[in-house]
């Protein structure tokens, strides 16, 4: 697993939003995406936070958000990224130390490039290993 990258398992083509999406509006694409993270991003495509389907729990259960509410006020904006050409043993890592199910995958040019979930280190895992028998 040391041979492979971010690259190979990320998804790109990722949803994104910015900060002053409405919440209503960023729960409505998580919705029909069926996607579990929106990534936020300036005008430049630059990170600016990841918006969680977690993190609707705690705003539904928290604050009960009134209409008109931007992503920017819920928004996680101290967020965990990888680069395309990281190992993807680090990314595991950094998903177990944080306790994290979505790391977005950044360029120093680009901006965010694309989504590396557990859901994607799952699939790959399940592709390479063989199960064991009964």
């Amino acid at each position: 697993m040391d041979d492979i990258f971010v690259a190979r398992l990320m998804s790109s083509g990722i949803i994104t939003v910015t900060p002053d999406t409405l919440v209503e509006d960023a729960a409505n694409t998580l919705l029909d995406k069926q996607i579990g993270s929106l990534v936020v991003v300036d005008e430049d495509n630059q990170l600016q936070g990841i918006l969680t389907s977690t993190d609707f729990v705690r705003i539904v259960s928290e604050s009960k958000p009134k209409a008109k509410t931007t992503v920017e006020r819920y928004m996680t904006d101290q967020v965990v990224t990888v680069e395309a050409q990281d190992p993807i043993r680090d990314a595991a890592d950094k998903m177990i130390t944080y306790n994290i199910h979505h790391l977005p995958v950044v360029d120093d040019q680009e901006g965010v490039i694309g989504m590396l979930s557990t859901t994607d280190l799952t699939a790959y895992l399940s592709d390479v290993e063989k199960p064991s028998p009964a």
